[in-house]
């Protein structure tokens, strides 16, 4: 009786075992690689957000302006359909802020003073 089993359906029963394998791997592959994207689409709104208030709302500044950045980014995340918790979108934001602070900075100590002619006739 059992070997009649297992000759008959045994090669079925072996491969939905491997597609079931297969299927939950892929689900796990899925939801690692939705949440590393996810986390990367954060920080990209984060970013865009910042530079959208400081282009905007020029005549706000301190909590206002963060308040307004946490709205835009929060409604950008709303549309996309990304699950998110204001206190990481307010870290998100404030790290967006120090980078865009860094880059400032650090353009700002670059420049140096051209003078008339400094790269005109030279090779």
């Amino acid at each position: 009786m059992f070997e009649f089993f297992v000759t008959t359906y045994g090669n079925k029963l072996l491969g939905l075992i491997i597609i079931s394998i297969f299927g939950c791997l892929g689900y796990a592959a899925k939801q690692i690689c939705k949440a590393y994207l996810d986390d990367d689409t954060k920080r990209s709104i984060a970013m865009t957000a910042v530079r959208f208030v400081e282009q905007v709302w020029k005549e706000i500044h301190g909590a206002d302006k963060l308040k307004k950045a946490l709205e835009t980014a929060e409604g950008l995340l709303k549309k996309k359909g990304i699950p998110f918790d204001a206190d990481e979108m307010m870290v998100l934001i404030e790290a967006a802020v120090q980078e865009m602070n860094e880059v400032f900075q650090k353009t700002e100590k670059q420049q140096l003073p051209i003078k008339a002619g400094d790269y005109i006739g030279k090779e």
